[in-house]
């Protein structure tokens, strides 16, 4: 396959960025995204230019470390897969590519297509955790989960947290992110002492560190790639009215 890639192409956060073409022959169907982006890199080290910059972990489709936007979509074109599970195969003979990192408020890019996310870890940090030390693993039946509440938690807990739905939504919004995290633990027994303070607490951080509000597009359920529902979204907005006119501190 001939292949040409648009690149962005950015030194630093503060430093203008810009697109760059690169043409690449013999590019074999069955390599990944990445291990193509490896090969072009591994062509600039021997020519004396710069290698893109990207992340990537674990290449099995599970940190989503690897996200970026692909033909203006987050992860590429293929629903529930990550950029490192994308194959040339699904891109045709000759096809120019464009390549950019995530584009949003909360997410300034760091180089290429490196960008921090760490605002989604801040997020987690205000409550996305249970605070009961639970010591060792208990009796199966100790505290009785139905098998619904179990599997719906399971499927919000799917989250990997790349950034994908936030890129894709037109305010940058993180909503479907915080409603997975704040669905699958409310879900749970182990959630519930703390509830009502963890969604305040993280609906706050979202506002403060640059995340819009949600759009309604469903544009983040198109693009996740773990294909979280917007149901979660809906969820965090009943337990953020519960906790609005609640004065506990539960």
């Amino acid at each position: 396959m001939r292949i040409r890639l648009r690149v962005w192409r950015q030194r630093g956060p503060d430093v203008p960025g810009k697109f760059e073409v690169y043409e690449l022959e013999d590019v074999s169907p069955d390599w990944s995204f990445l291990e193509m982006l490896d090969v072009l890199n591994l062509r600039l080290v021997r020519e004396g230019k710069e290698p893109i910059a990207f992340e990537s972990d674990c290449r099995e489709g599970i940190c989503g470390t690897c996200g970026f936007m692909i033909n203006g979509r987050a992860h590429g074109p293929l629903k529930g897969t990550t950029v490192c599970q994308l194959h040339m195969r699904h891109f045709s003979d000759g096809e120019t590519i464009t390549v950019e990192p995530f584009r949003a408020r909360a997410f300034p890019v760091i180089r290429d297509l490196v960008v921090d996310r760490s605002a989604l870890d801040a997020i987690m940090q205000e409550g996305g955790y249970i605070s009961t030390n639970v010591g060792s693993a208990p009796d199966a039946n100790s505290i009785p989960v139905s098998r619904w509440a179990a599997s719906r938690a399971f499927d919000f807990a799917t989250c990997i947290g790349c950034g994908a739905c936030v890129a894709a939504c037109p305010n940058g919004s993180a909503s479907l992110f915080l409603g997975a995290k704040v669905s699958h633990l409310m879900l749970l027994p182990q959630g519930g002492p703390e509830r009502k303070r963890r969604i305040r607490k993280m609906l706050i951080a979202m506002e403060a560190l640059g995340f819009g509000g949600c759009s309604n597009t469903y544009a983040c359920e198109a693009e996740c790639p773990k294909e979280i529902s917007v149901e979660a979204i809906a969820r965090m907005y009943r337990e953020a009215w519960r906790a609005m006119f609640s004065h506990s501190e539960e």
